[in-house]
């Protein structure tokens, strides 16, 4: 029984150092990102305010994507379920793309993001 306990103590000590040591390696890139960036966030918020009048912005993201560093919001609008995705070049602060997604493509994208965080 005291080994058993042990070995449960060990495996969820290891477990929690996996998961601190992941955390911590997100939050290097994220900064590592933002050095990089020209733009600052709340002046690419704005940027992308302006393209989605009455719009608030639910979820932001700084990634690389197709060899741009870019700011991403998902942006909701009153009276509707859709999303506004506005991307904002953040080394020139110039609109990349604006898409409207739907909840079923929301649902999806979603999914492929927890698929590759999984690899």
């Amino acid at each position: 029984m005291k080994i058993k306990n042990i070995v449960c103590s060990i495996l969820t000590l290891s477990l929690c150092a996996a998961g601190l040591t992941a955390c911590v390696t997100e939050r290097h890139k994220e900064s590592r990102l933002e050095a990089e960036a020209k733009v600052s966030k709340a002046d690419a918020e704005q940027i992308a305010l302006a393209k989605v009048p009455g719009g608030r912005i639910k979820e932001a993201e700084l990634e690389k994507e197709k060899g741009k560093l870019i700011w991403s919001f998902d942006i909701s609008t009153p009276d509707t379920r859709d999303i506004t995705e506005v991307q904002v070049d953040a080394i020139t602060g110039a609109i990349v793309a604006v898409e409207k997604e739907t909840p079923a493509q929301q649902k999806k994208e979603k999914k492929e993001k927890e698929d590759d965080e999984k690899k």
